[in-house]
């Protein structure tokens, strides 16, 4: 099971960790929203999340609590 605060250290981790909740809630939202073309922005949205998700904090940029 994954607890809150292995949650909260990975997203200090992260570049954006704001725009990546951003791009996933828009997900979350567009996945139960209809749409005109079906799947197109669901897999671009979802690759938009799953790329912000991996952008990591440079060496020199991470601060330890």
């Amino acid at each position: 099971m994954i607890s809150a605060s292995r949650i909260a250290r990975y997203t200090r981790s992260l570049r954006f960790p704001v725009l990546a909740a951003i791009a996933a809630g828009a997900f979350l939202v567009d996945l139960i929203v209809p749409d005109l073309i079906p799947f197109a922005d669901e897999i671009l949205l979802g690759l938009l999340t799953a790329l912000l998700s991996r952008l990591k904090k440079p060496a020199s940029e991470k601060t330890e609590i």
